[in-house]
């Protein structure tokens, strides 16, 4: 059964087929299992399409470049599908200055400066330099010039105090779980009115609707869904593309 995110006064996140569920009745009936391959059917139809659709932007040689580099070092990537989804939203947004925690080896990097504006600068923290390095190769492979990226090692939660108020038009969050909450804080302060703030990975490959017992950092993106959705300051939506993004414009 999923866990549900409650809070008072509110309508309870649900797991994404619990509207499918077969309600339980005395016995078994050919209705049941009718009802039952029908759930399978839908469920497996939506697994397909979701995975069709997170694979639908086909990447160039730099980004299997960086996704190759990333594997070697243990790092887990964007999805595509949410890689092609942070690409359009710095697009939609005509973004000119892009934050990000945690640099990786580029793959996030170069989706979002494919979105951005010619002119558009990515400010990228991470605590490894040595994958900051790999980010400067795959944004050169990717076609970008140098000044295109400011690249600063350190522990995001020590660099973001320094970064400008309002100076931003995004801000993309994929570094420490535990530390999403300081994340979001520091985002509405980086933000201009209308700008957006984005958490990968909030799915936590499926345990946050779990009800089985879950470590500190799950405990804290449901603290950090809960918080997103029911701030009067956001505007959020949850996208199902790779393993969960988070979405949330600031309001003016």
């Amino acid at each position: 059964m999923p866990t549900e995110l409650h809070h008072e006064g509110a309508t309870p996140l649900h797991n994404a087929r619990s509207h499918l569920r077969v309600p339980r009745r005395s016995g078994y009936s050919h209705r049941c299992a009718a009802n039952g391959d029908k759930e399978r059917v839908i469920t497996a139809n939506r697994q397909t399409s979701w995975a069709f659709a997170d694979a639908f932007v086909a990447e160039d040689e730099a980004l299997r470049w960086a996704r190759d580099r990333a594997r070697e070092t243990g790092l887990r990537s964007v999805s595509p599908g949410t890689g092609a989804a942070l690409r359009l939203l710095a697009a939609t947004l005509d973004a000119k200055a892009v934050a990000e925690i945690g640099t990786g080896t580029g793959v996030s990097g170069t989706y979002l400066l494919l979105g951005m504006r010619p002119d558009g600068v990515l400010t990228t923290v991470d605590t490894e330099p040595e994958r900051q390095q790999f980010a400067r190769q795959t944004f050169r492979a990717a076609g970008f010039a140098g000044n295109r990226a400011r690249f600063i090692p350190g522990r995001a939660l020590d660099v973001l105090p320094r970064l400008a108020d309002g100076g931003y038009d995004l801000v993309f969050c994929d570094g420490d779980r535990l530390e999403c909450m300081d994340y979001l804080a520091e985002s509405l302060r980086l933000l201009r009115p209308g700008g957006l703030v984005c958490f990968e990975g909030v799915f936590a490959d499926g345990r946050t609707v779990d009800s089985a017992a879950q470590p500190a950092e799950v405990l804290r993106l449901r603290e950090l869904l809960r918080t997103v959705r029911e701030s009067p300051e956001l505007l959020p939506t949850l996208l199902p593309v790779g393993d969960g993004l988070l979405c949330a414009v600031r309001r003016g």
